[in-house]
C-alpha cells in the first residue's frame, strides 16, 4: 500500500491518473469512447490520466468505468460516535466549529 502522506500533492493526482489510465485499458476503451461514454472531451480525460483533472471530470470517468463504488474506499464514510448523536439530539451536523475567540479579540484587528 502507498504511504500518500510521503507524496506530494503532483504525485497523488499522477497515481490517480496512472490508475484511471491503467482501468480505462483494462477496459478496452480509448480515450475518445470513454469521453464519448462520459460525455467529455478527449483533452477532460487527457488531463484526469496526467492528475490534473477536476472532481467532476473524475466522477464522470469513473462512473463510465463502472468504478463509481471506488469513492467509498476512497474517501470511506465515518460514523458518528454515540457521544456526537447524544449531543446532536437528532441535528445533522452542518459545518465545523472552527477556532473560539476570546471577546478581548474583538475589535483588535483579528480576522473573523
Amino acid at each position: 500500500m502507498m504511504n500518500y502522506y510521503e507524496m506530494s500533492d503532483k504525485g497523488i493526482g499522477a497515481e490517480i491518473g496512472r490508475r484511471i489510465k491503467a482501468l480505462r485499458l483494462r477496459k478496452n476503451l480509448t480515450q475518445q469512447a470513454l469521453a464519448e461514454a462520459a460525455a467529455l472531451s478527449p483533452n477532460a480525460i487527457k488531463a484526469v490520466e496526467a492528475g490534473k483533472g477536476k472532481l467532476r471530470t473524475l466522477i464522470a470517468v469513473l462512473r463510465e468505468l463502472g468504478a463509481l463504488e471506488a469513492l467509498d474506499q476512497f474517501i470511506p464514510e465515518l460514523p458518528v460516535s454515540p457521544l456526537q448523536l447524544a449531543k446532536q439530539q437528532g441535528q445533522k451536523r452542518r459545518r465545523a466549529s472552527g477556532k473560539r475567540r476570546k471577546s478581548s479579540d474583538v475589535g483588535e484587528g483579528a480576522p473573523w
